[in-house]
């Protein structure tokens, strides 16, 4: 019987000890405070670098429209150039043709 009671003081004392006994590990809390931190940071620099490619991507797509708007211009320019050619070219002729028809008269 007496050594039920010395095992039950033991473990009475032991756990008390495991109760007393501290698991935190001040470095593995630091750890974590200090991947938090680079955590808080990067998701920081994420959110500024995803604005900064949405502004880039506006800027790309209002530039690639006035790109096509430039081209278009231009296109609409050569095709007048080239309409404009042609009546130079027909007034031309006719030209040719009334100082023919003027050398006829005048002969």
């Amino acid at each position: 019987m007496n050594s039920i009671t010395e095992k039950e003081k033991k473990l009475s004392s032991v756990l008390e000890k495991l109760k007393n006994l501290n698991f935190k590990n001040p470095e593995l809390d630091n750890s974590i405070i200090e991947f938090e931190d680079k955590k808080n940071q990067l998701e920081i620099e994420k959110k500024e670098l995803e604005d900064k490619y949405n502004s880039l991507k506006e800027d790309y797509d209002l530039l690639s429209r006035k790109i096509e708007e430039i081209k278009e211009k231009e296109k609409i320019e050569e095709r007048k150039q080239v309409e404009f050619s042609e009546k130079i070219d027909e007034l031309n002729q006719e030209t040719d043709t009334l100082l023919e028809e003027i050398d006829k008269w005048q002969t």
